[in-house]
Formats: structure tokens, sequence, C-alpha cells
């Protein structure tokens, strides 16, 4: 199959072949992964080619990979950055397994990823880059370039930082000037190949570089070069072609969006919809700290942002906003988790709605601040002194955090507590399209605050009780400070239920922890959906795979491999993690066997085990990677097979 389309030469009023003389290949699906050191530019590279794709209309999923370190060694394997893209004509759930193609910038780049490519595999490697001593450094006592060991691969020996310094002569740069723009080249290489759109990235790099106009025209220039290397070499004889993936969307308007993003959206539209103002109390932590970012530019809608001397600052201030009629927020990750705890403690007391942010991480301490873990489950449920019960809500996608911050936002208010909603590293940074929605198909989050006293003495005087609770979903009722005739105390002693008065009564403190667990226990949440395409027709699963947060997206393409096979199998997926859906007992008992997937040791597990007396069985990683769907897969086959 061949096809005509211009080069940014041609465009430029310049000559290119025609690409009809090079053989265009259709394909359903690709993974490319670009890979060097952290300052090769990898997840500036990857996130352009990831805009281009989402703009061309297919459905992708991401996996930025890179190390804790700003700077960190080069030439070394622990410095290796790394950024995945899959991309296809049709939905599509996971980054991939395996690479179809590698953009290694350098020795350890290639040596960092060349176990995880598929036989047949495409490996572009920068040759400038495999001298002796860079080899070395990782470990090559002979060059995987001549030695052999490449053999399998369609390996493409590229000089692209040579080839770079070439292409930029004319703007008088440095040699290590102008080689920092050969991830450029490689961008409008891999572009080539693969026929992405070029106009957004030349205009993004013209935005970028807006104050260094010559710096900005020769990233332009190395990534036009790249293109027509692509077009004019012979060693590249093949393009491809990835068709919009349009039947796989329903109708709207999309747009590619990260996790933190599309959560720093979803909490911007609970404030407008429950007409509050929405103040972010937050100390920057990796992988949560583009939340305070991107809300940071947002005073428009009314949003303040506080970044705050440390995190117990950042979460008082958070309740104390919430106290005085805010929409209260602070976002953090597991180690401020930690700190907070005493503080989400005084807000289960003061009975306040307020949201915690946690984009988890590899731990515990500092662990693995640029990985991904979803093992704060049970810290989110439980890492606070006292019965101190708290809500929790976890995100399945990249573009489902925007539903999860609603849903977070919908039950601190509702309800009057703080509520836990739980992201990772995983979702945080990997990206996918997200259907924009109508503000109509928004829920409607408006409060009532009090305005007057709502409880007469036996003397007949009206006073206002703070402890009054609604009695459907016992949350106290929520008086603005400085609304006459309202005033009341705050703080973490036990209070009277009802008046609010500090009471170290027994009773009343049994009464009151009792009655605060039953409100997070009546919290109204949608039953499980369970997927068991054969039940109606009584042909339904004995084996059911659970899982909750990110492990989503594995989970649901090794459902769909084991179902290609002929294998029956039944797949649900918890976003209430406190309280549990109603019929969660019901769907388990249902099945003869339940696989709990967790990047944890069975956090999740431990939890349905204990409250519904099933063998769940645990399958677990905690390597800071997402699941493979084809690991996944396997296990789930296995676990049928067995009977």
């Amino acid at each position: 199959m061949t096809s005509q389309v211009s080069s940014p030469a041609a465009a430029e009023g310049g000559t290119a072949p025609s690409r009809a003389s090079k053989e265009v290949r259709r394909l359903d699906r690709v993974i490319i992964r670009f890979a060097g050191d952290s300052g090769d530019g990898m997840q500036l590279t990857g996130d352009r080619f990831t805009s281009e794709t989402a703009a061309f209309g297919n459905d992708l999923s991401t996996l930025p990979n890179f190390p804790a370190e700003i700077r960190a060694p080069a030439g070394t394997l622990p410095g290796v950055s790394s950024f995945q893209l899959h991309f296809a004509d049709h939905d599509i759930l996971t980054p991939g397994d395996a690479p179809d193609v590698l953009v290694a910038m350098n020795p350890a780049a290639l040596k960092a990823n060349l176990g995880d490519l598929r036989k047949g595999a495409e490996i572009i490697v920068n040759t400038d880059e495999f001298t002796k001593r860079a080899m070395a450094k990782v470990g090559y006592e002979t060059s995987p370039l001549e030695d052999g060991s490449l053999d399998g691969y369609r390996v493409h020996r590229v000089p692209l930082t040579t080839l770079t310094v070439e292409a930029l002569k004319e703007y008088g740069l440095t040699r290590k000037e102008a080689g920092r723009s050969k991830n450029m080249f490689a961008l409008g290489l891999l572009s080539w190949m693969y026929n992405r759109p070029t106009e957004t990235t030349e205009r993004f790099l013209r935005t970028k570089f807006a104050h260094r106009p010559d710096l900005a025209e020769a990233n332009v220039t190395a990534f036009r070069a790249g293109w027509n290397y692509g077009e004019t070499t012979e060693d590249f004889a093949v393009s491809y072609e990835v068709a919009p993936a349009s039947s796989a969307f329903p109708p709207g308007t999309y747009r590619n969006i990260s996790g933190n993003l599309a959560l720093s959206y979803g909490l911007i539209a609970a404030a407008e919809r429950s007409g509050l103002p929405l103040f972010l109390g937050s100390y920057p932590i990796t992988p949560a700290s583009d939340i305070l970012h991107e809300l940071s530019k947002h005073k428009n809608f009314g949003v303040r942002t506080f970044q705050a001397e440390d995190e117990i600052a950042g979460i008082g201030a958070a309740l104390g906003a919430s106290f005085g009629g805010a929409l209260g927020v602070t976002t953090t990750s597991g180690p401020g988790i930690a700190l907070k705890s005493e503080t989400i403690g005084l807000a289960v007391s003061l009975e306040l709605p307020l949201v915690v942010v946690d984009i988890q991480r590899g731990g515990p301490s500092t662990g693995l601040p640029t990985k991904t873990e979803q093992a704060d489950l049970l810290q989110a449920m439980y890492g606070r002194n006292g019965e101190a019960p708290v809500p929790v809500v976890a995100a399945a996608t990249p573009a489902d955090c925007f539903d999860a911050a609603l849903e977070a936002a919908r039950i601190a208010l509702t309800y009057r507590t703080p509520v836990f909603l739980l992201s990772d590293g995983y979702l945080a940074n990997g990206s996918e399209p997200w259907r924009i929605p109508e503000v109509d198909e928004l829920p409607d989050l408006r409060v009532q605050f009090a305005t007057r006293p709502n409880h007469t003495t036996e003397d007949g005087t009206e006073v206002f009780w703070p402890y009054k609770r609604d009695p459907k979903t016992l949350a106290r009722p929520w008086a603005v400070p400085g609304t006459p005739g309202l005033e009341h105390r705050i703080g973490g002693i036990e209070k009277q239920d009802g008046s609010g008065n500090i009471s170290y009564d027994p009773a009343n403190h049994d009464h009151m922890v009792r009655i605060r667990q039953a409100k997070v226990d009546g919290i109204e949440v949608p039953d499980l959906a369970v997927d068991d395409p054969g039940a109606e027709r009584g042909e339904g699963a004995e084996v059911l795979v659970l899982g909750w947060g990110s492990t989503y997206g594995p989970i649901a393409a090794a459902v769909r491999r084991v179902r290609a096979e002929g294998g029956r199998i039944a797949q649900a997926h918890l976003r209430h993690l406190n309280p549990f859906p109603r019929n969660l007992g019901e769907a388990l008992k249902r099945y003869r066997k339940v696989i709990v997937p967790e990047m944890n040791l069975g956090q999740l597990a431990t939890l349905v085990r204990a409250r519904y007396l099933v063998d769940a069985q645990s399958y677990t990683q905690v390597r800071g990677l997402p699941f493979k769907a084809e690991q996944l897969a396997a296990v789930l086959k296995e676990a049928i097979d067995r009977g």
C-alpha cells in the first residue's frame, strides 16, 4: 500500500522525493519507546509525539519512566529516562507490554530496555554515542552493534548527533549546543515513519522558545531534518500508517490528558458545580506536584493555591479553608500522608469536608519517588489514631481521575467528612484521550450552609447546635464563621452529640465513635458492576478477577486476551474502597475463585478476606511498574485451568 503526502521541506517551498516511491504499510497498533539520558529530552519527545498522535485521532496510552534525580548520572543504567507510547486504530487499555520500536540515544538506553523488546522489533540507535568508554560504563565488553547480540532485531544505525549538528551548522552553535536538539531530529524521523502531523510541533517549539527565536528555529530545523532523513535515506524503506480510532470513541470533543491534569480539572469542576471557592493547601512532592502547578493557573475560577512550608501546614490551611466555607483540598504522596495523619483525624472529629489526594509512589520512606505503586490503601483506611473512618475513592485511568475527583468532592460535601482520593504515579504521568463532558452532564454539588439556629432549648431559646445531624446522611450542619447567631467551637477534643460542647462522658464518646462510623458506612455508592458475559445465559465464569485503581487497564486487557482464547472469566473493578459497594459480598460469593492483582503485597485482598470471609487470592508485584497484560493473562488462564 502506498500514499502521497507532503514533507516539511515541500511545505516550505523546497523539494523532497515523493513518498509514493517508498512502501507504506498499514498497522492497527504500534508501541514506541524513546530512551536516553535524563538530559536527552525523552519526556518532551514522547509528549510531543503523543500530542500529535492524539490530534490525529488514535487511541493511546503512555508510560513515562524517569529517575528521581533532576539530572541523573549521564550514561549510566540508573540514569536512563524513557517514554513509552501505545497507539492504535481501536480502543486500547495499556501502554503495551513489548515495544515494537526502541529509540536508544546511548548504550545505557539500549541495555536498560533491550530485554523488554519483542523479537523482530526495530531499534534506532544513535551510533555517535557508542564509544568504547560509553559502552564500558554499562558493562558492554564488545559493541552490541557488531557482536551479533542484536541479531533478530531490525537495527537502524543513525548518527543522530552528527546529523543534527550538520543540519544546524548555519546557526553558529557549538557541537554540544547543536547536539542537544538530537531529540527533535529523532522526533522528526519517527513522525515521518508513522505519518504523524508536524505543524503543531513546530508551533509548539516556536512558542516554547519564544524568548530565543534562534533556538526555536534551530529545533524546528532539527525536527525537519529528521523528517527529511526518513524520507530520503535508503535505510528507511518503509513507513507506516495507523488509522484514527474514530469508531472506538463515542461522539464528542476529545483531548489528550494526563491523570494529574484530569484530576485538577475535576477539582475545578467540583468547585464550580458546588458554587464554592476551591482552596488547595499543598507542599510539593513527587508525583503530586503537577496538581499544585496546574491549579495555580486558574485564579479566574476562584481557585486559591497555597504552597505551604511543610505538609502539616498545607493540610492545616486546607482544613481551615473548609471551616471557612470553601472546598478544601490537599495533595501529596505517601510520605506526606504520614505527616498529615493527625490533621486528617482532626477533620474526622470536626466533621468538615476535605479532599485528601494521595498520588501513590513506591515506598516505604522516600522509596521510589518517580515510580508507581498502590501500597497506601491500608494507610488511607487505618493510618490515624483512634477510630477515625474516612471514605476512600480510587481512580482507574488517567481520564477517570476527572470523575473520581468529582465523586470525592460529592462525598466530602454531602456527608461533611474528609475523603481520600487515591491515584498513583502511573495514572498521574500517563495520558489517554478524554471526552470533554458537557456541563449538564456533571453532578449538582450545591450545598446549603446553616443560616439560622436549629435547636430550641427547654426554656424556648433558639440556639445553634453544630452537631445536630441530618437524619438521612448523618452530616452535621455547615456554618460559615461570622454568621450571626451560629457561633460554635471546634477542636479535636470529643464533642457532645448535638450541642458540640466538650464532653468526656463515656457513653457520649461511644455514641460519637459509632455515629461517625455509621455516617461513612451509610454513604450511598453505586453497586459493583460485574462484567461476566455468559452469566445471563447460564454460562457464567467460575473465576472473578477483582481490581482497584490503576490495575484496571492491565486487568481489562488480560481479560480480553483470555476471552479471545475461549476462556470464561469475570471482571469487576472497585472505585469505592470505603465503604465498599453494598453488593460486593454477594458478588464475590458467586465465584469459585477470586483473583486480586495489586501493586502491593495484597492489601485489598486482606480487606476482602476479613470483611466477607472469601478466600481472595492475591497476585502481587511491587516493581515500580504497572502489570503487563500478557503476565496477568497467564495467571488468569492458570486459575481457570486448575479448576
